[in-house]
């Protein structure tokens, strides 16, 4: 066997090297490393017969090295609230596509809104020094956010907001988008009025009660005309519990229509209705929110209020990346104004 064989044979049991690129293509290390980084240093003949040693040992570039020595990673990370919601998978969607066209990669972390584990996953991001980390966070107070940010790290907060200007930030109007949905629904002839909600505590939850309260007083009724049907989480599941416990309800005092804060909700909803025989829109009209792609494609199709997920997403990424790149970088708090998309599920009371 040639010396050059038993040096392959060698490598097959353990990952080629640039040193090993550079002894089997007889060059420096230091022009392995212009291939890698700097191509257009390095004369096309010797370019390519780097790049065939390279081809032929299977040599695959570290990453990991590379970035600790420049100190940053080229990497973003996206922290999302629910992993089990379509809103979000669409909103990295959009981050994605701007990370992709700075040749940068998109990480996901999943939080479940639960505080512990959102914490975690932003102390691992930190210690792989990710170039920056968008999150829609469980609470977008936290002082975590500050400290992460303090220590390197830019921050960019996702379908949330601050009430000061510490970090930029990307959402949407939810106030507007709960008026817009129960405004819809009076129109309609409807004044019982089911809110098909999580806790309170949540943010976008608390911004479209208050939507719904503001379109009710515009029309000259009171809060009592909205009936709050809570839930633990905002899921199919609870849904299709919202659903069972509204068809409970004595007739006189049962809502003739329900808007859910999101369309996870609302398609749960829409399945108690059909289990139980309760005609939408005849019986109960339902206004869900956030107009993912199975709204449109229900058995009766849903009347939603759209967000922009992708541009939300994309604008957040540009942000974050424009954080890392401008020295003289100020915050921005982008909010977007959502709309309502009216289909077969809500219909004039005659």
């Amino acid at each position: 066997m040639t010396d050059r064989g038993s040096k392959e044979a060698r490598l097959e049991t353990r990952a080629a090297g640039i040193k090993d690129v550079a002894a089997a293509a007889g060059v420096s290390l230091g022009t392995v490393s212009n291939v890698l980084n700097r191509p257009d240093r390095v004369s096309p003949g010797t370019r390519a017969k780097v790049e065939a040693v390279m081809a032929e040992l299977r040599f695959v570039r570290n990453e990991s090295a590379r970035q600790l020595r420049a100190g940053r990673s080229r990497v973003l990370a996206y922290v999302m609230l629910d992993g089990r919601n379509p809103f979000f998978t669409d909103v990295a969607a959009g981050m994605e596509e701007a990370a992709g066209a700075d040749d940068l990669s998109l990480f996901l972390c999943n939080s479940a809104n639960l505080p512990g584990r959102e914490k975690a996953y932003l102390d691992r991001l930190e210690e792989q020094r990710v170039q920056g980390i968008l999150i829609t966070p469980a609470d977008p107070d936290s002082p975590l956010l500050d400290e992460i940010a303090r220590r390197g790290t830019p921050v960019v907060i996702v379908d949330r907001t601050r009430d000061t200007a510490t970090h930029c930030s990307v959402a949407v109007d939810d106030v507007y988008g709960g008026e817009i949905a129960v405004r819809h629904l009076i129109e309609q002839g409807h004044d019982r009025i089911a809110f098909v909600g999580g806790q309170t505590a949540l943010g976008q939850v608390r911004d479209r009660r208050e939507g719904a309260l503001r379109a009710l007083a515009e029309a000259g009724l009171g809060p009592d005309h909205l009936i709050d049907i809570t839930s633990p989480t905002l899921t199919v599941a609870d849904g299709r519990n919202a659903g069972e416990r509204l068809a409970g309800l004595p007739a006189p005092i049962r809502p003739t229509a329900a808007f859910c804060v999101n369309d996870l909700l609302a398609l749960g909803l829409l399945q108690a209705c059909a289990t139980l025989r309760v005609s939408v829109p005849d019986d109960l009209a339902i206004v869900g929110y956030d107009d993912i792609e199975f709204a449109s494609a229900a058995a009766v199709p849903l009347t939603s209020v759209r967000q922009p997920r992708h541009q939300l997403g994309r604008t957040a990424a540009e942000l974050l990346m424009a954080e890392t790149t401008e020295p003289a970088h100020e915050h921005r708090q982008v909010i977007f104004t959502p709309e309502l998309v009216v289909r077969a599920s809500t219909r004039r009371r005659e």
